[in-house]
């Protein structure tokens, strides 16, 4: 599920000057988060997650994620490192939104590269590690 959020003032505005309205948010801010964002653990390995908002977050299987909370559009906050172990993909997003709104969260950022469970206990131990060192590179 996904929606665009339409500025009315600019919409009119738009439409006024005789210009088409844009067919997506993209075309009104461009700026919008990249779709993928990589992160660096303690280890120095990095590992590309993929970017949703709270909302677009799709089902999931096994996956290991970050809560984020972007505070301009440049600034990333880690609030919570995770992996999911639900037999069921609805459980997971379940589990994800009410981490995520419980911490304030607009963004998650999903790992789903791991290959089996041990390795996605490893990127998440790494993940959380250099969160807890407060390493520069982890943003």
């Amino acid at each position: 599920m996904s929606a665009d959020i339409i500025q009315l003032a600019e919409f009119r505005a738009r439409r006024a000057n005789g210009e088409a309205p844009p067919v997506s948010i993209n075309a009104i801010y461009p700026e919008q988060p990249p779709r993928f964002h990589f992160w660096t653990g303690a280890s120095g390995k990095r590992y590309v997650h993929t970017v949703y908002s709270l909302f677009d977050c799709p089902t999931l299987e096994d996956a290991n994620y970050i809560l984020v909370r972007r505070s301009d559009r440049s600034t990333r906050v880690v609030l919570a490192v995770g992996r999911l172990s639900n037999n069921c993909p609805s459980e997971n997003l379940a589990e994800i939104r009410q981490h995520a709104a419980a911490l304030g969260a607009d963004e998650v950022h999903v790992h789903l590269l791991a290959s089996s469970h041990q390795e996605a206990e490893a990127v998440e131990a790494d993940l959380i590690t250099a969160q807890f060192l407060n390493t520069p590179h982890l943003a």
